[in-house]
């Protein structure tokens, strides 16, 4: 069987991010091994296009992934994560990209699959040791937060996962603690190993 057999197999000939059923072909999903179902999806010509081409990116089309994130296909996955993580200026992808659960090895994939796209300098963000922080890490409060706005206090030692960086300023970070989306400052977090 071949590999595009294999593909619309597995995904019952649908786009395996949006489900469109037309205008179908595999896709590799950068990774270190040789092209094959566990290193390919499925996708739609607009998906394929978007996923390219951050030129071309319709928000609106990417609300798919509410469903398509809950794939058990590491290869899907891995689109969904970086996907959602371009997005993530949007609330409802920091949402989805918040409740998003990949094991460290797809983690790993996808995180270096964004590094080798981007092709921006690196960041400024930095946290209170000077180590360098990307979207996307676990960074743990070094002191006790009141968060303006709400009626709760940010306990050291809690762990913000899946941060976002604040483009225009290095010295902030967005994360979410006990359900709220805040903005907290680099030099209150360390980052976690």
């Amino acid at each position: 069987m071949s590999l595009e057999d294999t593909l619309h197999a597995r995904s019952e000939t649908k786009c395996e991010l949006c489900g469109a059923p037309e205008n179908l072909a595999a896709y590799e999903v950068a990774s270190d091994s040789e092209a094959s179902a566990e290193t390919c999806a499925l996708l739609c010509e607009t998906c394929r296009t978007q996923i390219e081409n951050a030129d071309t990116t319709d928000v609106h089309h990417w609300h798919c992934l509410n469903e398509s994130m809950w794939s058990q296909v590491p290869s899907v996955q891995v689109l969904a994560w970086r996907m959602l993580t371009r997005l993530s200026a949007e609330p409802w992808a920091r949402d989805l990209l918040d409740t998003l659960y990949l094991d460290e090895e797809t983690l790993a994939w996808a995180q270096a699959g964004i590094e080798e796209s981007s092709p921006e300098a690196p960041s400024d963000h930095r946290d209170s040791n000077g180590a360098a922080l990307a979207a996307g890490d676990t960074v743990t409060l070094i002191k006790d937060l009141n968060v303006k706005g709400t009626s709760f206090t940010a306990k050291r030692g809690t762990a913000v996962r899946n941060i976002s960086l604040v483009p225009d300023n290095s010295e902030h970070i967005e994360g979410r603690i006990n359900g709220q989306q805040i903005v907290i400052l680099t030099k209150f977090v360390k980052k976690s190993a």
